[in-house]
């Protein structure tokens, strides 16, 4: 593995005047501060449609994409979007995401680029948007009828829907297709408008030498288009009700675990169809991003599987799955993929074991280093190549914020360690990363500006008040791009 630095940054977060990030101009400025400060990695979250709670993380679709980062100005740019559409834009906080009113506002300018479209397209343009639908027919479908299917009963969840339809059953299908034709089309475009974008923004990072290191959940979203669409890969009632229900047991975030809420997969109908659904989704997340990282890796060895009459994760337990037989499949059908095996929470050598034979770098955060002694395979000095290291990830605290909340022993110990006094902490975090033999080694950009608690993306269990975080272009100063490129130089990042 070659020695790489990266900024670990979600679009949403860049700045922009719609009060969302976009593949706007700070998007290509961003890849230019990548490439000026000699970084060779851009990790993402998960690019689906967020639903509830606007997660990244619960997505309407595992394979489309979130059209809230649509870059509207280029919509204008293109003639797909009266610029007098946006002349009314309302006034958005800068520093966060406010989602509501700017889900109401995206989505209803979005609506109109579609009428827009429609009138001004050229034939080329229009060729390429249908070739578009036929190329993604085999996930789009059913997605965009998904889409469509919530609009007309008011956002509900696919079972409470009329029963024909609620079962993907072709005859209700048809019938909905038709009667919904403009809404059904409505979400293809969008999603014709994300690829278009994304493409021509990753190809720009590609060229400046940025790899994108893209993230995929290992579960899907209980509202969603593919829980919709295959029911029979899932763990549901007769009614689509849920029986069993993703999770974590009691950790470092949580006493009382983690009640996720995603079905679980039916992993034995699963490798009956030879796993064609997880190929097709490796298929597309590798033609989004260069590397891509699995989220909750040891889901894939065995899984916490609660009931779904629980209101907490406490009373669960764990079920095998069957990951050398997934892993196999997907190599014979795609070669050996730059997978990211997230390995975080309770490892063991069997998780290990399902790692190491298919090559994946696990992962290590420099934040759960610090505990009793000096054995912690999160400290620098027990690090291995073939392994990827954060100063935290989405759900860990800013790297001040955390430091600033340790009790005094463990305060001393990083101190010790560092070698510093603390007042520069998340430098001093950085530079431990990057002089290790870690082969790549990611922060956030929060923790390059040296923020604080406040500006953290996620605080897992919270149901709300997450993934807002967004910074200003005068906080990218022009200190930051010469230590970071000074440090990024010294330990042979570059």
């Amino acid at each position: 593995m070659q020695r790489l630095n990266g900024v670990l940054l979600h679009p949403t977060s860049l700045p922009g005047r719609y009060g969302i990030g976009e593949f706007n101009e700070y998007a290509y400025r961003f890849v230019d501060f990548l490439a000026d400060t000699g970084q060779k990695l851009w990790q993402v979250l998960p690019l689906g449609p967020t639903g509830y709670g606007d997660s990244p993380y619960q997505c309407f679709s595992a394979f489309a994409g979130n059209p809230l980062l649509i870059n509207l100005d280029q919509l204008v740019s293109e003639n797909s979007l009266a610029a007098q559409d946006l002349a009314n834009a309302p006034s958005f906080p800068a520093d966060r995401v406010d989602y509501g009113p700017v889900i109401e506002f995206k989505y209803a300018v979005l609506r109109r680029s579609l009428a827009y479209f429609r009138q001004h397209a050229t034939p080329e343009q229009e060729a390429d948007f249908w070739s578009f639908c036929e190329r993604n027919a085999a996930w789009l479908d059913d997605y965009a009828l998904f889409m469509a299917l919530k609009d007309a009963h008011g956002g509900a969840v696919w079972n409470t829907w009329e029963r024909d339809i609620a079962r993907h059953e072709p005859r209700a299908l048809a019938a909905w297709r038709e009667k919904l034709q403009t809404q059904v089309q409505t979400y293809q475009y969008l999603q014709y408008q994300f690829f278009k974008q994304w493409s021509a923004l990753k190809r720009y990072a590609n060229d400046k030498g940025i790899r994108i290191v893209g993230d995929i959940p290992i579960f899907v979203a209980y509202d969603s288009a593919d829980a919709w669409a295959h029911r029979e890969q899932f763990y549901f009632d007769e009614d689509g009700n849920l029986l069993v229900i993703a999770g974590v047991p009691p950790d470092y975030f949580s006493p009382t675990g983690q009640r996720w809420g995603n079905p679980l997969y039916r992993w034995d109908v699963m490798q009956q169809q030879c796993f064609a659904w997880w190929i097709e989704r490796c298929r597309a997340a590798f033609g989004l991003c260069d590397f891509v990282r699995i989220d909750h890796f040891r889901g894939f060895e065995a899984y916490w599987e609660v009931p779904a009459s629980e209101p907490t994760a406490i009373h669960g337990r764990w079920v095998q799955a069957p990951g050398y037989e997934l892993f196999r499949a997907i190599e014979r059908a795609l070669g050996k993929l730059a997978i990211i095996a997230e390995d975080l929470g309770i490892i063991t050598p069997e998780v290990e074991a399902l790692r190491d034979t298919f090559g994946f770098p696990g992962m290590r955060v420099l934040q759960f280093a610090f505990v009793a002694d000096t054995k912690s395979t999160y400290l620098p000095h027990n690090y291995i190549p073939n392994c990827v290291a954060y100063s935290g990830t989405h759900d860990n605290n800013t790297t001040v914020g955390w430091f600033r909340s340790l009790d005094a022993p463990t305060r001393a110990q990083v101190l010790c360690y560092t070698g510093t006094d603390g007042s520069c902490i998340h430098w001093d975090m950085i530079r431990l990363l990057m002089m290790s033999v870690a082969g790549m080694t990611i922060v956030t950009m929060q923790d390059l500006m040296g923020l604080d608690a406040n500006s953290r993306m996620n605080l897992p269990g919270r149901p709300d008040g997450n993934w807002g975080w967004r910074y200003t272009p005068a906080m990218l100063t022009d200190e930051i791009r010469a230590q970071l490129a000074e440090m990024t130089a010294a330990y042979g990042r570059c």
